[in-house]
């Protein structure tokens, strides 16, 4: 991967915090939601409830996409990415901790928490891995993508 392309998708990956991801129903109609996220490198994690549909789709089949990006006043700063991964339900204890301790970093202006963070135990936590990431920079020209395999973006948190 290009080390342009690469500072370019971590820098929006880092400066954003939610992200919408699109699931596949078992009937096989796609459901997308809006969820928070933190990453390591490439790789992202998410929670959701045990019993929510996007934990049952992933069950199912761990084929994702997702968005990621911000709005912009201007046009041509539009800019974001797109990506096409798998998520694997995170199942290692010290893992699920470290990404349950990261999250509330990516809330740097969070006065305080009026409840207690979840417990790995008592949640769902996904981690994905992209395959393929579209980075869309209006700033080259109107629609610009560049388009990215990722071979193996793997990275202990």
């Amino acid at each position: 991967m290009d080390e342009g392309i690469r500072r370019k998708i971590l820098n929006l990956l880092d400066q954003n915090r939610i992200m919408t991801v699109a699931t596949v129903r078992p009937d096989g109609w796609p459901q997308a939601t809006t969820v928070g996220y933190v990453n390591e490198g490439l790789l992202l994690y998410f929670l959701c409830a045990k019993d929510s549909q996007k934990a049952a789709n992933l069950a199912h089949d761990n084929r994702v996409s997702l968005t990621i990006g911000h709005d912009a006043s201007q046009l041509m700063q539009i800019e974001g990415l797109s990506m096409a991964a798998r998520a694997e339900a995170v199942t290692d204890r010290s893992e699920a901790e470290k990404v349950l301790a990261k999250l509330p970093n990516k809330y740097p202006q969070q006065a305080g928490l009026t409840f207690a963070m979840p417990k790995p135990e008592d949640i769902c936590i996904f981690r994905v891995t992209p395959a393929v990431i579209s980075v869309l920079d209006y700033s080259k020209g109107f629609g610009h993508t560049d388009l990215v395999t990722v071979s193996d973006s793997r990275h202990s948190i």
